[in-house]
């Protein structure tokens, strides 16, 4: 096993093989096209190589826009890893549906691809190869790749276009999603550093409840919208370790923990709740301006101020 530490050149781990969704989201980002890069046959490895310090950073897929969270990646990250995301990558997705040369639609007889980009082409597979039978792999090029080297006459991929020459296969059918618009969200991370505010940011948070009864998710909400904090997304999660109906809440907020609002929100819910986990401060995707936010930076400011003057009139 080769030590990240040993190398100066910055080692990035991702997805393989080569031709993945993942692969083409990273080289979209100067530094990490540059770097050393690893490959890794799951979303976990990448994760464990990060934690072992076999790779410097791990960049995987954690949300997509059709089918919602990513809960491979994001459970690893809640429960088995103790990493911090140093930022996000959103990258516009097109499957395609491949195959071996001269092979036809009709000839279809199994497909091949990670089960979230199966999923998100569901209708179209049904309605025009729906005598095929659906195969899992670990990745979207995985699949390109054992349907060009072992997979036999009549399979199919759901994969990249890049994984079209990269594999030797033909594009039987072109942009398959069953909904325009189809993104992923990737992140990067790292064992540790939380990177500087920049005015975009968002925060990532596990909370668990201190006790399962009604009205402890509203109590969590509540410490958001008193500092009007949007939460760009919220998810519950089995804690893995009670029974049925033992649930976290993974909370994506707008925000920085540098940021007076936030800050605040997490003591109050870290004074209050179970436990929270902290997964990161980091660089949003896209450059959107949050005035309700910064006006509610503002508005706090000036309310500790007031406290302040008030405290220094104590004797």
């Amino acid at each position: 096993m080769t030590s990240a530490a040993s190398s100066d050149r910055l080692r990035v781990g991702f997805l393989g093989p080569l031709g993945t969704f993942t692969e083409q989201a990273l080289k979209t980002q100067p530094d990490l096209a540059a770097a050393e890069h690893v490959l890794y046959r799951t979303m976990p490895d990448v994760l464990d190589a990060v934690e072992s310090g076999e790779v410097h950073v791990g960049f995987v897929a954690i949300e997509n826009s059709i089918e919602g969270t990513v809960n491979l990646s994001q459970d690893e990250l809640a429960f088995n890893h103790n990493l911090l995301i140093q930022r996000e990558v959103v990258l516009d997705i097109e499957h395609c549906l491949l195959a071996k040369p001269g092979t036809t639609m009709a000839d279809v007889k199994v497909v091949l691809s990670i089960p979230v980009a199966s999923a998100q082409c569901h209708s179209y597979l049904r309605t025009h190869v729906g005598q095929a039978e659906l195969r899992a792999t670990n990745s979207t090029a995985e699949a390109a790749r054992l349907v060009s080297e072992e997979a036999g006459d009549g399979a199919a991929a759901v994969a990249p276009r890049a994984s079209a020459e990269l594999y030797g296969l033909q594009i039987l059918a072109a942009d398959i999603a069953d909904h325009r618009g189809d993104q992923t969200r990737f992140v990067l991370v790292a064992k540790e550093g939380i990177p500087a505010p920049t005015g975009h940011d968002r925060t990532a948070l596990v909370i668990y409840q201190r006790a399962d009864e009604p009205g402890s998710l509203i109590s969590i909400l509540q410490e958001f919208a008193a500092r009007r904090i949007n939460l760009s997304n919220l998810l519950s999660r089995p804690t893995k370790d009670g029974g049925l109906g033992d649930y976290c809440f993974v909370i994506y907020a707008e925000g920085h923990v540098a940021d007076e609002l936030l800050a605040d929100a997490m003591r109050a819910l870290h004074s209050k709740q179970g436990r929270v986990k902290f997964l990161g401060s980091y660089p949003a995707a896209g450059a959107h301006a949050h005035e309700a936010r910064e006006h509610a930076d503002a508005r706090w400011r000036e309310a500790d101020d007031w406290v302040r003057a008030l405290r220094s009139s104590i004797r």
